[in-house]
């Protein structure tokens, strides 16, 4: 009797998003010989990573880790960048996958060398959704500042198109096509790695902490952007009521985390995320008081554990084991009174500062957004790896709260396990 014939086998990995799980994925399988296709929704790479002002463990600038990846992916020809792609759909079996993938026009081609003519002419504002925003670009933009690809594109939700054209008017290099449809185009992969990541649960769903009802405020991302360089407010951490320099701030850790109406779960990095943004404020203002109410502090191994140790030492940063009850605003002063009960003494402590700075945790983005794949997910919307099954494999913060480097290692692991899919049948 004749033997079945196997079905074959594509040698392609598709690895859908492109922050830092994803680039590590794609660059792990293209430079030990695998064709990659790297697709990302953005205009842009570098996920949540661009957005830091700087990350652990040695407080780097993001530009230190994501400029070199961004070089890599350049030079290498077995690397195909899809931005502003979505996957539509998913068929087939590990070793074969058909997939479909909507790609939206970015109204800006290659001929495209930042000049900011464009930007110079364009008439019209935007919110900046990377500055979370607290400031505005124009019609047509450069994402952030070594943007990869490193060109300008269009958000189309808010250009007026044809009615306008002042930037086609303006770029001597034939870049701009505002008749730019969107494409389709259709892959077959053997491998599939969900690098989806995470977005800030919102705030604003957090009735007693007052996001959204006073302006003085803030998330600990908010706080990353205002800490850059190039953020809304170039590096200065000042308080949105009145851009004045804050002499005092609360933290007030796990902000809907570990609670069963919001994140059921510990988002991991929240705790050192806040320690780091006590670095940020010190540098600033080292007169400033820094108060944090916190649950627990969890500082995992060594490295992060001597981290917290060397900010307690500071004598203008004061721990407050307490879960913040309410908050409320003086009108006159805009500064926030903080109200919590202290855990270890029973006390019923109000603490008012100019600054509030919300810990809220990560959320998968498939949890609003279902995936077009036969994936399985727990019950906060993080991807269970079914490594029985294989073909398909989800990393960093798609499978699980993590922070950069543990990201970068599991996107090792699944960047084999994508590659062991392919070589086994």
């Amino acid at each position: 009797m004749a033997e079945d014939k196997a079905a074959p086998v594509s040698k392609s990995i598709m690895v859908v998003g492109g922050g830092i799980s994803g680039l590590t994925t794609c660059l792990e399988a293209a430079e030990v010989g695998y064709e990659v296709f790297l697709v990302e929704k953005n205009p842009y790479l570098g996920g949540r990573v661009a957005q830091l002002n700087q990350y652990f463990p040695k407080l780097c600038p993001p530009s230190c880790g994501l400029e070199i990846n961004f070089r890599r992916i350049k030079d290498n020809p077995k690397i195909t960048v899809l931005t502003l792609g979505e996957v539509e759909k998913v068929d087939g079996s590990p070793g074969n996958y058909d997939v479909t993938i909507k790609l939206n026009p970015r109204y800006v081609n290659e001929n495209c060398t930042v000049c900011g003519d464009c930007t110079d002419v364009c008439p019209v504002e935007r919110n900046n959704a990377f500055n979370f925003d607290m400031d505005k670009t124009k019609a047509i933009y450069k994402p952030f500042e070594m943007s990869f690809p490193m060109r300008f594109v269009i958000d189309s939700s808010v250009c007026k198109g044809s009615d306008c054209g002042k930037c086609v008017e303006a770029c001597k290099y034939n870049a701009i096509d505002l008749n730019a449809d969107v494409k389709t185009l259709n892959l077959n992969v053997g491998a599939i790695v969900w690098a989806t990541g995470w977005e800030p649960y919102d705030a604003a769903k957090i009735d007693n902490l007052g996001f959204g009802k006073y302006d003085n405020i803030i998330t600990n991302m908010m706080l990353e952007r205002l800490a850059s360089p190039n953020g809304p407010t170039k590096g200065q951490i000042l308080r949105p009521s009145d851009s004045k320099q804050p002499e005092s701030v609360v933290f007030v850790q796990c902000a809907g985390s570990r609670d069963e109406n919001h994140l059921t779960y510990c988002s991991y990095v929240c705790c050192m995320a806040s320690l780091k943004h006590v670095t940020y404020i010190r540098e600033r203002y080292p007169d400033a008081k820094i108060y944090i109410f916190y649950i627990d502090i969890r500082t995992p191994g060594y490295r992060y554990e001597k981290f917290y140790k060397k900010i307690k030492e500071d004598k203008n940063v004061f721990f407050i084991k307490g879960k913040v009850a309410e908050v409320n605003e003086n009108p006159d002063s805009k500064n926030i009174t903080v109200i919590a009960e202290n855990a270890v003494t029973g006390e019923k402590i109000k603490q008012e500062a100019e600054m509030v700075v919300l810990a809220t945790g990560m959320q998968p983005t498939a949890k609003n957004i279902k995936l077009p794949a036969d994936l399985k997910y727990n019950e906060e919307g993080f991807i269970i790896n079914d490594f029985e099954k294989g073909g398909m494999f989800a990393t960093g913060c798609a499978n699980k709260p993590a922070d950069v480097v543990s990201s970068n290692q599991n996107a090792t692991g699944m960047a084999l396990k994508a590659i062991q899919t392919l070589v086994r049948r």
